[in-house]
């Protein structure tokens, strides 16, 4: 049996993307800064059957994530599937000319730091299993800068970046990186970008192992 482990577990996507990995036998890491947040998605998780775990990690502390997935590792199974997507703070999202030298340290290791830790992490049990799937979760800005949210749109660039550099260069190892954007708000009334369709979108993305780049719905013109 193979994890499931997703960076930024919530009661939104992470927890539907979650029950969507789960019900396909997988097990399931939440990572979340949290532990009350996690025992209560762990137990919702377990009402469906799931075999679930939480693990406390902050995605501005390296250390601290790569302990949560060496110990997720360790207690439900290698982690074949990882999905980062941890919503980012409201102060990454000062205007362009607001923004200076020191409000993009904190993006740049949330968006940055933050997956290359996750990745080097679980990167030796992908190889050991001789298949993998990073998925890489972002809004418009990573793909259209918005000069509103500035701290954001460069760091999802960055990560942006980074993944499709992995797309390509893990492709030979039968590992799949690939990046969902989701131009608006993930809302359960939302038709393609509620919890529920986007996590099937992950999954699909996961088997059917495709280009590099997916979008929930088309950007707004």
């Amino acid at each position: 049996m193979t994890t499931f482990a997703v960076v930024g577990a919530g009661l939104g996507l992470g927890l539907a993307a979650a029950r969507r990995f789960g019900a396909a036998g997988h097990h399931v890491a939440l990572l979340a800064r949290n532990a009350d947040h996690l025992d209560a998605l762990v137990g919702e998780l377990d009402g469906d059957g799931i075999q679930a775990r939480g693990f406390t990690a902050d995605v501005l502390d390296p250390a601290s994530l790569t302990a949560a997935l060496a110990a997720a590792t360790k207690e439900l199974g290698p982690i074949e599937v990882l999905q980062f997507s941890p919503v980012p703070r409201g102060d990454f999202m000062k205007p362009v000319l607001d923004t200076g030298v020191a409000d993009l340290d904190d993006p740049l290791a949330f968006s940055v730091k933050g997956p290359v830790t996750c990745v080097h992490a679980v990167l030796p049990g992908m190889r050991e299993l001789g298949r993998g799937t990073l998925l890489f979760v972002n809004g418009a800005s990573a793909v259209r800068p918005n000069p509103e949210v500035a701290g954001t749109s460069i760091a999802f660039a960055a990560e942006s970046a980074y993944a499709a550099m992995l797309h390509d260069a893990l492709a030979p190892e039968n590992i799949h990186a690939a990046q969902l954007i989701v131009p608006g708000a993930i809302h359960p009334a939302a038709g393609h970008s509620s919890p529920d369709a986007l996590a099937e979108r992950l999954y699909a993305i996961h088997t059917e192992r495709g280009p590099f780049r997916h979008y929930a719905e088309p950007l707004p013109t």
